[in-house]
């Protein structure tokens, strides 16, 4: 769903708009300061290809990992006797440290090697892995146990992902981040909504010792996917003298303050980030509430349920492969608005035709839409932001848009224990028919333009 380039020198945009592989509308353009600054060019075609196979490997890699280990550990709780609770904790401690520590963290990506932060946060993943395996081995395992691996997990994921995400406009010229960023976002629908689930569900058949193991093995073959990436990937400053803000607190305040700052002052960043924080409120309360829809409204069995969010995930994959195509028949701004029109559809579908078939085509809308928003928003990022606040923007975006996703579904409970959860549905669609105007009033090809020659 979320988050989230042409060139006229390397590693930066000039007056040009992001219509798919790298094609551009001229217009007039300018320059500021705050412009997306040059970073070391990959060089050789070569080198780029390269590095893109090396990202959409590492990505499907670890999104596997990652999918098989939140399959793994719910389980591992419920073996040693967990109650509801405690099993659902297990879930917390994998995503408390995006509310917690993306802030401060996206201040290390913009100070430190990001490369070089990937590979020790999947080294660290693999040691909290290999660690919990050890534990399981000796029969040592319990629910802290657990909960210390998950968090330590989580942790490790907030600094992979914040940095990975900034490592694109380091490894691939401006040309090629469209495509690559479609690649990357169809690994990561491929490895997330299909073969993550799937291939833990069939370890863990194999025994928990196989499938903490396979999840150990595939971090350890990311760090060194990610380690045969070509290039300089340490944050290039804003000018040759600059340094960081400083040491200590204060210093880690005062670049927060600037990351957040920069993506409220920014019109267009700060309008897709509003609008994603409410899309993927949306999509949380469409999952909370989808499995009591699916046995009470759909009467659908367990095959039917799975058909269901199936959907969703077969959506994102063909928008992947079809962003470039769209992006040129209907430009970046519709590519866009066609995550609007699919969340309003995933939300109001169920509401007013609750038929099995509608409701999956209504996801497969959804996840089409999502996968081009994903696609296009990093493509504008990685063009706009300046490469020394990548790090911090790619944080503050993720805490502001997906900050929201618990409160999604908490709030869709809620409308349904009131008011029933086809009106919850509705309301939802309601809230999400509410952005349109403010969408199109920002995101408009002139803004495209000026903001891309900024």
């Amino acid at each position: 769903m979320i988050e989230d380039g042409v060139r006229a020198a390397p590693g930066r945009v000039e007056g040009a708009v992001v219509t798919g592989t790298g094609d551009a509308e001229a217009s007039p353009g300018r320059t500021s300061p705050e412009a997306a600054e040059p970073v070391a060019a990959p060089g050789e075609p070569s080198r780029a290809r390269r590095n893109e196979v090396v990202l959409v490997a590492f990505t499907a890699m670890t999104n596997v990992a990652d999918g098989v280990l939140k399959i793994v550990l719910p389980l591992l709780a419920v073996g040693l006797g967990g109650s509801p609770g405690q099993v659902a904790l297990v879930g917390l401690t994998l995503t408390l440290p995006w509310l917690v520590a993306s802030l401060p963290v996206g201040v290390l990506a913009d100070r430190a090697d990001r490369r070089m932060l990937v590979i020790v946060a999947d080294l660290v993943r693999l040691a909290a892995v290999a660690g919990l395996l050890a534990a399981v081995a000796a029969r040592a395992s319990s629910l802290p146990v657990l909960y210390a691996c998950g968090l330590v997990v989580g942790l490790a994921e907030v600094v992979a992902n914040t940095a990975g995400g900034a490592l694109v406009p380091a490894a691939v010229p401006p040309e090629r981040r469209a495509r690559t960023n479609a690649w990357v976002a169809g690994a990561e629908t491929l490895a997330n909504e299909f073969c993550g689930p799937a291939v833990g569900g069939l370890l863990v058949g194999l025994g928990a010792a196989i499938a903490l193991g396979s999840v150990a093995a595939a971090f350890a073959v990311g760090a060194v996917l990610i380690a045969m990436l070509a290039g300089r990937f340490r944050p290039v400053p804003a000018s040759p003298g600059r340094t960081p803000e400083g040491g200590g607190t204060a210093g880690v305040v005062a670049e927060i303050r600037e990351g957040l700052g920069f993506v409220w002052r920014h019109r267009l960043l700060r309008t897709l980030t509003l609008t994603i924080a409410v899309l993927a409120a949306s999509w949380s309360a469409w999952l909370a509430l989808l499995p009591s829809y699916a046995a009470s409204v759909l009467e659908a069995d367990a095959a039917e349920y799975g058909f269901l969010i199936s959907a969703i995930g077969l959506g994102g994959l063909a928008g992947a492969a079809l962003v470039a195509v769209i992006n040129r028949l209907l430009g970046v701004r519709w590519a866009l608005f066609a995550d609007l029109v699919g969340t309003f559809l995933m939300m109001g579908v169920p509401a007013i035709f609750p038929a099995a078939w509608a409701v999956a085509a209504a996801a497969f809308a959804g996840g089409m839409g999502g996968t081009l928003w994903t696609v296009n928003s990093r493509t504008i990022a990685q063009a706009l932001v300046p490469d020394r606040l990548l790090g911090r923007y790619g944080a503050a975006s993720r805490l502001l848009g997906w900050g929201t996703l618990p409160l999604g579904a908490a709030l869709g409970g809620l409308l349904a224990e009131v008011f029933g959860i086809r009106t919850a549905f509705a309301l939802f669609a309601v809230m999400v028919a509410m952005l349109p105007i403010p969408f199109l009033r920002t995101v408009t090809t002139a803004e495209l333009s000026r903001s891309a020659g900024s």
